[in-house]
């Protein structure tokens, strides 16, 4: 099963090395660290680490995410891999994402950080109520369950395809999720570790960036829950074919 592990990054040179370092030389085939208009060394530093660098212009998570999965399906990926670049993942766990698709059991597996081991001060007040938040609207509105939003998942590309995913930033992990789940995909949670990442995070780091990431979650759920019994008929036929 060929896996290529994308990794957003936007002013990540302190970490980014650590992150590619780290990742299981007998689980991913390719490491793709897409620079998202870093203005410092992320793009030399990562190239130095042995990662591919591809370059995303457009300021955006789902930006450089889906910049990344085109690399991936030119290059005939089975199964993409995200994982931020900050290093608060633990990538050395990647195996707990990538075997329940390598064994046929998963189309996604998220990540829960919720449910592993955390590290004194990582998981921020203000991403755990907006963790808490999000989880709890999914489950009152589609039936789902999820414990976490968290950036480490796995998924197989050509299911991720058909989702069309669109966000192009704050939104794009919930709005896998719940696309996923209206595609009738079969999802897994396993529990990975946190830890505090290295630099200060772009989003819950500030006030603003905490008030965009939460409007951007809050909008996706609200235009997903018009448009569900839409893309519950595409992805009927999509999935079918």
């Amino acid at each position: 099963m060929r896996v290529v592990v994308i990794i957003p990054a936007y002013n990540e040179e302190s970490a980014i090395a650590k992150v590619v370092g780290d990742i299981p030389g007998d689980v991913a085939d390719e490491i793709v660290v897409v620079d998202n208009a870093s203005d410092d060394a992320t793009a030399h530093v990562a190239r130095a680490a042995g990662a591919t660098v591809l370059e995303e212009s457009s300021r955006g998570y789902g930006f450089a995410c889906l910049r990344g999965i085109e690399h991936a399906r030119r290059r005939q990926a089975e199964t993409v891999v995200f994982l931020d670049g900050d290093y608060s993942d633990f990538p050395e766990q990647m195996r707990r994402l990538v075997a329940p698709i390598r064994n046929g059991e998963s189309d996604l597996v998220v990540g829960s950080r919720t449910r592993g081991s955390k590290q004194r001060g990582a998981l921020l007040p203000q991403a755990r109520a907006g963790n808490w938040l999000a989880c709890t609207l999914m489950q009152a509105i589609w039936g789902v369950r999820y414990s976490d939003l968290g950036p480490f998942r796995a998924v197989r590309l050509a299911a991720l395809l058909r989702l069309r995913m669109e966000n192009a930033t704050f939104g794009w992990t919930i709005e896998m999720q719940i696309k996923a789940h209206l595609a009738g995909l079969r999802i897994a949670e396993v529990p990975v570790s946190y830890r505090r990442r290295i630099g200060t995070s772009k989003i819950t780091g500030t006030v603003s960036g905490t008030l965009r990431a939460g409007y951007g979650i809050l909008r996706t759920i609200g235009e997903l829950a018009l448009r569900s019994k839409e893309l519950r008929r595409e992805y009927r036929a999509a999935f079918a074919g």
